[in-house]
């Protein structure tokens, strides 16, 4: 096999070709962060990013895009930003790591989202994760039928705050597939309020993220397209979300709503009705990400699976990463693995959270530093 190295945007029309029927040809590549759109987006926003290209003979067989950092630090394509990574490839494809590793200039790879059970990282998984989705294969009537018999006290405490909503401040109505530039600004602030009060590191303070979301917007295609959706209350939007799909699948991203209205429940309600219109306009699945909260419980009919582990090469730089990154990525699975922990580390947070707002009130000038683990 021969692996060569471009930046997304030296991909010529025949790649990007080959990419989408590579990934359209393999159903466990279904997911829009896996998609050449998204990495040519993010190719003509950091420097930092490229793909290799792998080729049997003649034949493209696979692309691996990913983040070559200082030092040979790789990252997988968007980091923390994204839900998926992976080799998009031909079936089974399994690539000599070392070669792969060699070829991107890279001493260590880190994944924690990786699909489960690629033949070329499947011997340095450390862990399998579930990533719940809301399945709608069958439709919507029978998605919503499983999560009622799932959890029938949830979805009655919802539906009755849904039409409370309604009654008390105005005419429920879904907007699906916004082009409305000024609701996803609205959503984007509702989003920078929630990680200043849950004491997180806020992704829209980065100029370039603002500027992803707006080019991912602006794409439109039958196999690739960011989805703005909103819940308005009368004139009044109470609650949305902003994701990427694919033909099939539609992928959380960015959801936020308006704590004015936190009494009704506005995060649940819009996931139930995104899911009910994601249903009507084709869509087989929402995958909703690993971990996190506990409505994905609920609201879950299905799951995919996704891959923690760590591939390198001998060098210091590679021993010096894995000090570093072994006890944090430790103490997080041990924490999202038990719920009593999770609900703790939030509280904590959260205490953070209000702790910097009050700070930054009073003396606008002052800088608090992020704790450990909060992006």
């Amino acid at each position: 096999m021969n692996i060569s190295i471009v930046r997304p945007g030296d991909l010529g029309e025949t790649e990007i070709s080959r990419w989408r029927d590579l990934q359209g040809a393999d159903a466990s590549l279904d997911n829009p962060f896996l998609s050449v759109e998204f990495a040519l987006a993010m190719g003509r926003l950091r420097d930092y990013v490229r793909v290799a290209v792998v080729e049997d003979g003649d034949k493209i067989v696979g692309f691996f895009p990913y983040e070559r950092h200082n030092f040979g630090i790789g990252k997988p394509l968007g980091g923390f930003l994204t839900t998926c990574h992976g080799l998009i490839s031909v079936p089974d494809l399994k690539v000599d790591l070392r070669a792969l590793l060699r070829a991107c200039k890279l001493s260590v790879f880190d994944f924690d989202h990786m699909v489960a059970g690629q033949p070329t990282f499947e011997a340095h998984q450390t862990d399998v994760r579930p990533a719940p989705i809301m399945d709608l294969s069958v439709g919507f009537d029978a998605y919503i039928e499983q999560v009622r018999a799932n959890s029938p006290k949830n979805y009655k405490t919802v539906r009755y705050k849904e039409r409370k909503l309604g009654r008390e401040q105005g005419e429920l109505r879904f907007e699906w597939d916004s082009a409305d530039g000024g609701a996803l600004r609205q959503l984007m602030q509702w989003k920078s309020d929630q990680y200043r009060r849950t004491g997180r590191v806020d992704r829209f303070a980065q100029p370039w993220i603002v500027q992803l979301l707006d080019e991912m917007h602006a794409e439109r295609s039958s196999t690739f397209s960011g989805v703005l959706t909103m819940v308005y209350a009368g004139d009044t939007p109470v609650a949305g979300h902003f994701g990427l799909r694919t033909a099939d699948t539609l992928v959380g991203w960015f959801p936020a709503y308006d704590t004015e209205f936190a009494r009704y429940s506005p995060g649940i309600v819009h996931h139930l009705l995104m899911a009910e219109h994601a249903a009507n306009a084709g869509l087989r699945q929402v995958d909703m990400g690993k971990g996190g909260r506990e409505y994905k419980g609920w609201l879950k009919t299905g799951d995919l699976f996704v891959a923690e582990g760590r591939v390198s090469r001998p060098s210091p730089t590679a021993a010096v990463h894995w000090m570093g990154r072994a006890p944090v990525n430790k103490a997080r699975t041990i924490v999202t693995d038990r719920p009593e922990l999770y609900r703790l580390a939030d509280r904590v947070l959260k205490g953070f959270g209000r702790m910097r707002t009050s700070v930054q009130n009073q003396s606008p000038a002052t800088v608090v530093k992020e704790p450990w683990g909060a992006g």
